[in-house]
């Protein structure tokens, strides 16, 4: 029997707003990882069908069995989400969701580097396609570029010093694990950031993997996508973990909507005259995870949702 590391974040928030709009929805969930939303979403409405994408055959090979209780009603999708919904052909789905935070498997079992806190190999990729790796990308790039994806993605202020202590250390035998890439940071940083709230080394991976895996980008694209693929009367739902993430999805939705469309209300009628508006906004800020699941499972502490919902006509990816 295959274990689970990760606990699905804001399920509760996600069922109460995400409720299918016909009982023969299509969901697509763009990040399935493990299942976990998944598992909750077949069991709750028995007439739905989900398609789940994952970049990561590995993890995706978890999920399915988890998940082949379902049958039929659950179909898989290999690929990084934007390219998968860029080639999307059939009807729009009614549901889609964006579980943007990477999956707790990804720190603990890949093996990937992904964190910290073991010595691995330095890869980071999501997906074997992905063109480079972590350790590709840090041997490669001018040391203004490095700092500057640690700075940008990782909101770091000692970027800087950090890049020049990466570009130094490469020249005396590369940097081929995760366990050395932490000591590099932590040596070249001051002493009294070593001992904060975070490991020194968080943000700088965190900029990292977002580099190597183009996720900014790819979160602009499949949202767009998704939007303008939804079925009228669809719904989409974006779970962001940093600031960075949360931002494109509020631009992303607030271009999609106006003033009069937008509305905190489920049922808002399809035929409204919206203004040439394509989303109405179930949730005007977004919503943060309770108290009660920040103490059981600290990951959901940065998580953001945001809803939405398609009041527009139907259309096609490239609209």
């Amino acid at each position: 029997m295959a274990e689970f590391v990760h606990s699905p974040v804001m399920l509760e928030e996600l069922l109460s707003l995400l409720v299918p709009p016909r009982p023969e929805a299509l969901m697509v969930d763009c990040t399935l990882g493990e299942g976990g939303h998944a598992e909750a979403f077949l069991s709750r409405y028995p007439d739905i069908s989900y398609r789940g994408i994952d970049a990561d055959p590995r993890i995706q090979a978890k999920a399915a069995l988890r998940l082949g209780r379902f049958g039929d009603r659950v179909s898989f999708l290999s690929g990084y989400f934007d390219e998968v919904l860029g080639a999307w052909e059939g009807p729009g789905p009614d549901l889609v969701l964006f579980d943007l935070g990477i999956s707790m498997y990804h720190f603990v079992e890949s093996g990937r580097g992904f964190g910290h806190g073991k010595d691995e190999e330095l890869d980071m990729r999501l997906s074997p396609e992905a063109p480079r790796s972590a350790a590709q990308l840090l041997a490669q790039e001018r040391e203004e570029e490095i700092a500057r994806i640690i700075f940008e993605y990782g909101e770091e202020r000692f970027s800087r010093r950090i890049a020049a202590a990466i570009v130094a250390a490469r020249r005396s035998g590369g940097i081929a694990t995760s366990g050395r890439l932490a000591e590099i940071v932590s040596a070249a940083v001051p002493p009294q950031y070593r001992h904060g709230r975070i490991h020194p080394a968080t943000r700088t991976f965190q900029a990292l993997r977002i580099a190597v895996n183009d996720e900014l980008g790819r979160a602009e694209r499949g949202i767009r996508l998704a939007v303008k693929l939804l079925a009228p009367g669809g719904l989409v739902a974006v779970i962001a973990f940093h600031s960075l993430e949360d931002r494109i999805a509020k631009r992303i939705f607030r271009e999609f909507s106006s003033t009069s469309a937008s509305t905190g209300a489920s049922d808002l009628p399809i035929s409204e005259d919206t203004g040439g508006a394509m989303l109405g906004l179930l949730t005007k800020k977004p919503l943060e995870s309770s108290a009660e699941e920040q103490a059981r499972n600290p990951a959901s502490r940065s998580a953001k949702l945001r809803v939405a919902r398609k009041i527009g006509a139907a259309g096609k990816a490239n609209a």
